[in-house]
């Protein structure tokens, strides 16, 4: 599988930077929004097989935009996988619970992130 394309969901650069160039070398297509707001103008168009989400963001947090996309029907089947520096017990679970398909933690392992990105990708 390649040109799998993954939105990034998250407003701290030097993460962004980072997990684009990983993914990108690994032959994913990239996009990222720094806010909630942002994904929802990006998703229509560029249409991601799985979004990397960020849970804490100003304005709207990542849980209620996971919330929110998978009430409706267009984006209901798009894999989401909490991307989060949150991991105390009872995190993941909160995060399932809101919708979210899986949970990476950060920091990212960047010789494995790749391919714990792309084992979360549903077949076509």
């Amino acid at each position: 599988m390649s040109g799998e394309r993954i939105l990034l969901v998250d407003d701290n650069l030097p993460n962004t930077e980072l997990v684009r160039f990983l993914l990108e070398q690994n032959g994913m297509q990239v996009q990222v929004a720094e806010s909630a707001l942002a994904a929802l103008a990006r998703i229509p168009s560029f249409e991601p097989q799985l979004i990397l989400m960020d849970i804490q963001m100003p304005g709207m947090d990542g849980l209620e935009l996971t919330r929110r996309l998978k009430a409706h029907e267009a984006t209901r089947d798009i894999v989401i996988v909490a991307f989060t520096a949150y991991a105390m017990k009872g995190d993941e679970d909160r995060m399932r619970a809101a919708g979210c398909d899986a949970y990476l933690t950060k920091p990212i392992d960047v010789q494995r992130f790749a391919e714990q990105v792309r084992a979360h990708l549903r077949p076509h």
